[in-house]
């Protein structure tokens, strides 16, 4: 397993099923899965119990089927998927870099491959349509971005107006100059 990597890969916390009230965790490190359980429960006879820990190696957990239902159904199969790829030393690295990094990375593809960067997750979707990326792209492509400029991009949005003609602009940017003309030139 890659030495850089934390000690914990991965966790998670849910409640049990309906009518269940029960909480749970899912840890993984570098060598176990860890699965703890609360019983919450109003039944007298469920009072003193007392939480469980399960704790198996990875190669282990693969084996375990038990545990795996379990995992299934509290965190559903999406998450009993991602912890069997940590287990068989498959990761995503892409998933451990930080939104800053990922968004100067994504700033140098061509539009064509951001437009299919947002389509593979729920995150990289929000990246690619993210102000803070337009801003670099746009700023990429403009020698000179003026404070007028700036200000419309702030209105409307570094994305809108990267993919506004300059025809378009020059409007927007008049129409600007002349809305907040008009209130400067009213306030006493």
């Amino acid at each position: 397993m890659a030495s850089w990597l934390p000690e914990t890969l991965f966790e998670t916390v849910g409640q049990g099923p309906p009518p269940s009230k029960d909480y749970y965790q899912l840890l993984v490190t570098r060598t176990q899965v860890i699965f703890r359980w609360w019983k919450i429960s109003l039944r007298s006879e469920y009072r003193s119990t007392k939480p469980g820990e399960a704790k198996e190696i990875h190669e282990d957990f693969l084996e375990n089927l038990h545990l795996q239902g379990q995992t299934a159904l509290i965190f559903g199969t999406r998450i009993l998927n991602y912890v069997i790829n940590l287990c068989e030393g498959k990761f995503d690295f892409l998933e451990r870099l930080s939104d800053n990094l990922l968004l100067n990375i994504i700033s140098y593809l061509d539009l064509e491959d951001i437009a299919r960067l947002s389509q593979t997750s729920h995150r990289f979707a929000k990246l690619c349509m993210s102000d803070k990326l337009w801003e670099q792209i746009v700023q990429s492509t403009c020698h000179t971005i003026t404070p007028d400029v700036r200000a419309l991009a702030e209105d409307m949005g570094w994305r809108q107006l990267f993919f506004t003609n300059k025809l378009q602009l020059q409007r927007q940017l008049r129409k600007r100059k002349q809305k907040y003309g008009n209130l400067r030139e009213k306030q006493p």
